[in-house]
């Protein structure tokens, strides 16, 4: 009895990575070996990437809501603190946005959070 060859599967299984290695340049999209470490290394990047965006982006509204807060005569952390007691629940998307579009409404959150602030004994 002939010995049972894997051909299609093999080929098929190839032809999954091949897919995933498109757009990429020279030998990583058509020679085997370097297609599987391309496609490895693709998706290590991608999902420690994934919680990278979400941290750049909290880093970068955090900037925007301090240099909003400059002219304010209050920090970060305070004026953080003071929402806290306020009980306003914005996020810090919401805040920036307000901050850049409405600044009139952000100095009227800033009085409340600093009212809001216990006073240092």
């Amino acid at each position: 009895m002939p010995r049972a060859q894997k051909g299609a599967a093999v080929r098929q299984g190839k032809e999954r990575w091949f897919k995933k290695a498109k757009g990429y340049r020279m030998g990583r999209r058509t020679q085997w070996r370097r297609v599987k470490g391309a496609v490895i290394r693709a998706g290590i990047y991608a999902t420690r990437d994934r919680r990278r965006v979400k941290r750049e982006y909290r880093e970068l509204w955090i900037i925007r809501i301090s240099a909003a807060l400059e002219g304010q005569g209050i920090n970060y952390s305070r004026f953080i603190a003071g929402l806290k007691h306020a009980n306003i629940a914005l996020n810090r998307k919401m805040l920036s946005e307000i901050a850049i579009h409405d600044p009139k409404a952000f100095t009227a959150i800033v009085d409340q959070a600093k009212a809001a602030l216990p006073k240092a004994a």
